[in-house]
């Protein structure tokens, strides 16, 4: 049996991530406020907390996979968050997308405890956390990394050493991010073109996909659109966040592009459309009935 992490947070990606872990022999602890996404790793052999405070003393590391800047606050000071625990020396993994700035106070506050910060934001999608292929971005100390490396090596067969200044991670996700935010939008915005112009939407995406026009997330979630399926992978309000923040760390250093602000705007009013708790491929559903 190889060391136990714990994992706070076991929704689409750190549930994916907790089974990848327990099919090579890890041992994991589970904490999340959906016993369903609990109970089914439990099955799978992970040990499930009632709250983050119980985590064990000897997890080599502890992963938070929540959503968003407030959880994160919640599940490492909260009343009964890592915080309570956490001793010198331990280490622990911010994994959410959330602002620059949040990771560094974060990494912060935890350093006065003497713990370590790995920024390790995430991106792939939960096939491929869940076979180990997702990409990681890391900015820790080097000594960190080598002390993690076993494990950010059994989470990601894409791993990226960004820098050693937690807060980089942070913001090449949101680079990347945006980029993914703007190629949904301009994928959804074409063959929603398409139809308008008489054409077969998936003809047209099959030409896309073989020519200048291609990218990864614009064929995932465009061949889930054109099938009607917006069953949620990644919520609407996750690529609204995401390019949101994209957004004000670009102006917060003095840069205003053509597209970012745009695009964001346009995942903002699917989310005013109704369209939040549905697929980011409801893109195509927003743009298409304009």
């Amino acid at each position: 049996m190889r060391p136990t992490v714990t994992i706070i947070g076991v929704g689409n990606m750190g549930g994916a991530m907790a089974a990848n872990l327990l099919a090579q022999g890890w041992a994991v602890q589970v904490c999340d406020i959906d016993p369903a996404r609990v109970a089914d790793l439990e099955k799978k052999g992970a040990s499930v907390l009632a709250v983050p405070a119980q985590a064990a003393m000897n997890s080599i590391a502890f992963a938070v996979c929540v959503v968003d800047a407030v959880q994160t606050e919640e599940v490492l000071f909260g009343a009964q968050g890592l915080a309570c625990m956490l001793q010198p020396g331990h280490t622990v993994l911010l994994c959410p997308t959330i602002a620059p700035q949040d990771v560094e106070s974060f990494a912060t506050r935890l350093a006065a405890l003497g713990v370590h910060t790995v920024d390790a934001p995430m991106s792939g999608g939960p096939a491929r956390a869940r076979d180990g292929t997702m990409s990681l971005m890391v900015a820790c100390p080097a000594a960190v990394y080598e002390q993690q490396a076993g494990l950010l090596q059994a989470l990601s067969g894409k791993l990226f050493r960004i820098s050693e200044t937690p807060g980089d991670g942070a913001r090449t996700k949101l680079v990347n991010n945006l980029l993914a935010g703007i190629n949904l939008v301009g994928a959804a915005e074409v063959l929603a073109l398409a139809g308008r112009l008489g054409l077969d939407p998936e003809r047209t995406l099959d030409v896309i996909e073989q020519s200048s026009g291609q990218s990864w997330i614009g064929s995932d979630r465009m061949r889930r659109a054109l099938a009607g399926d917006y069953a949620p992978r990644a919520h609407v309000t996750l690529l609204e966040k995401d390019t949101r923040l994209a957004v004000e760390a670009a102006r917060a250093a003095g840069f205003e592009g053509p597209l970012g602000a745009r695009t964001s705007q346009v995942f903002a009013e699917a989310h005013e459309a109704g369209l939040a708790g549905l697929d980011d491929a409801a893109i195509f559903k927003h743009l298409a009935s304009r």
